[in-house]
């Protein structure tokens, strides 16, 4: 069991960190393509007939037409989706990492190379154009009776594979005011960071929205870029809530700083039940004529009983009165959960629980 323990409720971090400004962000990107150059890996033509129309229409924009449809082999050649992120304010000419994922029933992408990609965003203009040798971090080998595979080897990358070809032009300084979105919205946290730009641009100048909104005015001809960047380093102590978070599949417990639980006694105890199946086997006497031998199971039963122990949790438990609690009863992640649960739904535990 992991126990983590958010004790640093009370420190300053930068706006910058807990917050974005209003027009700095990314945009998707997506694409198909075609992989080639594999090693028999490819998608098979019988289950992927868009990647032999692919095939096709590649070849003819390359002045290769009219082929006999039985003629086009695919194994060395894997259809793809590329997605990528386009960075705010990403200029012409400069480049973006890619991912490439196999599209049909391609077995592995590893050695080979993708050709000319169009990137398109969400309004169906291409931004980017993807192409290079990719790079594949798991393997895949197979014989006649075994296979062994190692990661995804139907997904790979290319590092700086696309290259920039559209700007989407915004031009902050024609914002009449900046808007500061907070990435987990709260009444506190939006209060204490409109309070530390009005004390360093002056009161009136920063205004709460809402929980995940500050919208910061500018003066006339005030530069916009240069006012963020006197507002984004400004540090404030950010409010959370109360919230217990559960990694059933790991037994990872992160218990907030403000999590408190009113009093409650604990008990935990368990039966442990152990069941050992043996065979032996019964050998007929040396000189017994049509004798057999018999294989006789035998079980063994073995029950261990815990003693339960009860620990008492004063009220207003803090977060380290509550893990020196569970400490010293001395239980396992998956009997931790449960407590946990129990003292949810028995109304002393002041927080959300959630389990992921």
């Amino acid at each position: 069991m992991a126990f983590s323990s958010a004790t640093t409720a009370f420190a300053e971090v930068r706006i910058k960190d807990i917050a974005t400004f209003e027009g700095v962000r990314e945009n998707q990107l997506v694409g198909y393509g075609l992989v080639v150059g594999l090693n028999g890996t490819g998608d098979k033509a019988s289950n992927s007939p868009f990647t032999n129309k692919s095939i096709e229409g590649m070849l003819e924009r390359l002045g290769v037409g009219n082929l006999p449809e039985d003629s086009i082999k695919t194994k060395n050649t894997a259809a793809v989706m590329v997605t990528a992120s386009l960075p705010p304010f990403a200029r012409r000419g400069s480049n973006i990492d890619i991912v490439i994922s196999s599209l049909g029933d391609a077995s592995s992408l590893r050695g080979g190379t993708l050709i000319v990609t169009p990137l398109s965003g969400a309004d169906g203009q291409v931004y980017a154009v993807g192409q290079g040798p990719i790079s594949v971090a798991g393997f895949a080998a197979q014989g006649n009776n075994a296979s062994i595979v190692e990661g995804v080897p139907t997904v790979a990358r290319i590092e700086n594979g696309a290259t920039v070809e559209r700007e989407i032009s915004f031009d902050m300084n024609q914002l009449e005011n900046v808007r500061i979105a907070l990435r987990s919205p709260d009444f506190t946290t939006a209060k204490r960071v409109t309070d530390a730009i009005n004390n360093k641009l002056g009161n009136g100048k920063a205004k709460m929205l809402d929980p995940g909104t500050v919208a910061v005015s500018r003066s006339k001809n005030q530069d916009v870029p240069l006012l963020i960047a006197s507002l984004e380093n400004l540090t404030v102590n950010p409010d959370n809530v109360a919230r217990v978070v559960i990694d059933a599949k790991s037994g990872t417990i992160v218990i907030g700083a403000n999590v408190r639980i009113d009093r409650v006694a604990v008990s935990q105890g368990g039966l442990t039940v152990k069941v050992q199946e043996k065979q032996i086997a019964d050998q007929p006497e040396p000189i017994t004529i049509g004798g057999t031998t018999v294989v006789i199971p035998e079980t063994e039963i073995e029950v261990e009983e815990k003693d339960a122990q009860f620990v008492v949790l004063d009220g207003d438990v803090s977060l380290q009165d509550l893990v020196d609690g569970l400490n010293a009863i001395g239980v396992g992640a998956t009997e931790t959960i449960s407590i946990l649960q129990a003292i949810k739904a028995a109304g002393a535990l002041h927080a959300d629980l959630e389990i992921i």
